[in-house]
């Protein structure tokens, strides 16, 4: 099982922060995450950047076990 980490909005649309899921494959797990979490969470999920390990990652990244995939939606606010 990889971890699947959630950050701001995806972890809002998610419902949660943190997952476990059975992909090998950067977009296998990211296949996984969409049906678990729905649309809500697919919307966030386009605009947002996927990293594994601290390094930006592509859909063909290989996965183990030990490896932590992190969803990091856009970060917009500041202070007024």
């Amino acid at each position: 099982m990889v971890a699947l980490r959630l950050f701001a909005a995806a972890r809002e649309a998610a419902g949660t922060g943190r997952a476990e899921m059975s992909g090998r494959t950067v977009s296998e797990v990211l296949a996984e995450a969409r049906e678990r979490f729905g649309d809500d969470f697919v919307r966030v999920l386009a605009t947002s950047r996927v990293w594994v390990n601290g390094q930006p990652a592509h859909d063909d990244r290989q996965l183990s076990a030990t490896d932590e995939v992190a969803v990091l939606p856009p970060v917009s606010g500041g202070a007024a």
